[in-house]
């Protein structure tokens, strides 16, 4: 209950015990066992930042938290706690809430989807389960996408860049390392699954604008955002890591304020153990140091769970505002977990904390808030106010008319799928393909040519080698021939020569004969 511009949380049996709205934004824990309450909190504390203006985000996770928009019941148990502690003269009133309903899988709200690339491959990799050798090929696969300027959008899209880097290991090994395909191939397997989960419903476009979260209705109310998370819870992997890619979207998106006379927004985060079981130390000090710094730009987060022990120290220590409901302790392991649960307070003198805590009824609990200065107050005992707002489930018509009756459900009911990874890659591929089809039919064409080339050559040569030969065989036939003429000639000319010695012979004859027979007759 909003009440002298602070949070009416309860009451002790001396006082009023409020909640200082300048110190809402210095988190906080409620926790307790099944039944004792927490849910009653939990309530009182978003109606009452409603009232106060501020917006808020919670799970519903067993489907009893949608009645907040509706006004509780004026009668009965509730009407009594009112009377009992007086809040009808603090203007207390049964009333319904705005409400915002949300659902990952678009059924009992409206559809809240993110991106691949706003989840990052920090949170994307808690969410698929992997290990740390996994974990850093998605986040080179990221790096890819972002420097060839690739739109991680959905499922899909990440499948393609995984399968296009790892059908691409040589461009891409040489300036981010190693990308083994089994690691790729584990990494779509994993993809696989989440779809099977929803993934590929809560992964897309339209994804939500936190401005739509950061909101009032007309009459200054905060609105009260509430994930239907009864099918999702049943995926503790990607119900926690949806709310840790809230939390440091907040982060990131919201600039600093300082300190602040009321938050900007506060979350809520149910079955907190959820949000820690399996996280890596990358992620958990990413976690503690959002959690750290996220007030300084007015959110307050409030972690409700069964165990206070389910909150890291790191994170445990941020936490400001407590509401401890009853413990129950059987085991020596569960006394020693409620003995390091009270020992967080500053002790009353009024009475023991440690056996307050194990005694408490259902509506009762141990609290320590901030004061003005910011210091943790003793611990009080109280009684927690009841909701102004109706508790348990509402109708299946109550629902549907909630969700189409919200302005914001036609910018969210229908999924967008813009040309993206898939798409460009797919073309990539495509071309790539025709192109090297291209490349083969040019090399064949080359290859045929050359061999063409190759034929003429060895024909030329062969043509070549047998004119040489025609060549050579003429040389040699002339060569004959001219031997042979000069033979002849040769011949010829010892036949005219011998016929020329004969002729003279016979004319010395002839002369030599007259001579002689001159000389005789003389």
């Amino acid at each position: 209950m909003y009440s002298d511009n602070n949070i009416l949380l309860g009451k002790s049996e001396e006082r009023e015990i409020f909640l200082e709205s300048s110190m809402a934004n210095r988190h906080g824990i409620i926790s307790g066992a099944t039944g004792t309450g927490k849910t009653i909190t939990l309530k009182v504390l978003a109606e009452s930042f409603s009232d106060a203006g501020v917006p808020v985000f919670f799970s519903d996770v067993k489907g009893d938290l949608a009645g907040t928009a509706f006004p509780g019941e004026a009668g009965g148990s509730a009407l009594e706690r009112v009377e009992k502690m007086g809040l009808n003269e603090k203007g207390f009133s049964f009333k319904g809430y705005p409400v915002n309903l949300w659902d990952v899988y678009g059924e009992g709200g409206m559809p809240l989807r993110t991106t691949v690339s706003e989840m990052g491959p920090l949170l994307l990799a808690k969410d698929l389960g992997l290990n740390d050798v996994q974990s850093d090929i998605l986040s080179v696969i990221f790096r890819i996408a972002d420097d060839e300027g690739q739109l991680l959008l959905d499922t899909k899209d990440l499948k393609s860049m995984l399968t296009y880097a790892a059908d691409n290991l040589e461009k891409y090994s040489s300036e981010y390392g190693n990308i083994p395909k089994n690691s790729v191939n584990a990494i779509i397997r994993s993809i696989a699954a989440l779809e099977a989960e929803g993934g590929n419903i809560f992964f897309g476009e339209p994804a939500i604008s936190i401005s739509d979260l950061i909101a009032v209705d007309s009459n200054g109310k905060g609105k009260i955002n509430i994930l239907d998370a009864r099918q999702l819870i049943l995926h503790p992997a990607m119900y926690s890591t949806f709310l840790l890619y809230l939390l440091s979207e907040f982060f990131e998106v919201l600039p600093e304020v300082g300190d602040m006379e009321k938050p900007k927004m506060v979350f809520f985060f149910d079955e907190a153990h959820l949000l820690f079981d399996g996280i890596s130390q990358a992620l958990l000090q990413k976690v503690e140091q959002v959690v750290k710094l996220i007030r300084s730009k007015g959110v307050g987060i409030y972690f409700v769970t069964q165990d206070p022990s389910d909150v890291p120290d790191g994170i445990m220590n941020q936490l400001g505002n407590k509401v401890q409901h009853a413990l129950r302790a059987y085991t020596p392991k569960e006394i020693k977990a409620v003995k390091q649960a009270a020992e967080t307070y500053r002790e009353n003198p009024a009475f023991d904390t440690l056996e307050t805590i194990q005694s408490l009824g259902t509506g009762a609990a141990v609290v320590s808030l901030l004061d003005t200065k910011g210091i943790p107050q003793m611990a009080e005992k109280i009684k927690v106010l009841p909701p102004s707002s109706r508790m348990g489930a509402i109708t299946d018509s109550e629902r549907e008319k909630l969700i189409n009756e919200n302005l914001l459900y036609t910018k969210y009911k229908d999924m967008i799928d813009r040309e993206s990874a898939y798409e460009t890659l797919k073309k990539k591929v495509e071309q790539d393909a025709e192109e090297a089809t291209e490349a083969a039919a040019e090399a064949a064409a080359q290859k045929e040519e050359a061999k063409r080339t190759a034929a003429e050559q060895k024909a030329e040569i062969a043509a070549a080698v047998k004119a040489e030969r025609e060549r050579v065989k003429e040389e040699e036939r002339k060569k004959r021939e001219e031997e042979k003429e000069r033979e002849r000639k040769k011949k010829e000319a010892e036949r005219t020569r011998k016929a020329v010695t004969r002729e003279v012979g016979k004319v010395a004859s002839q002369l030599g004969r007259g001579l002689l027979g001159n000389l005789f007759k003389r």
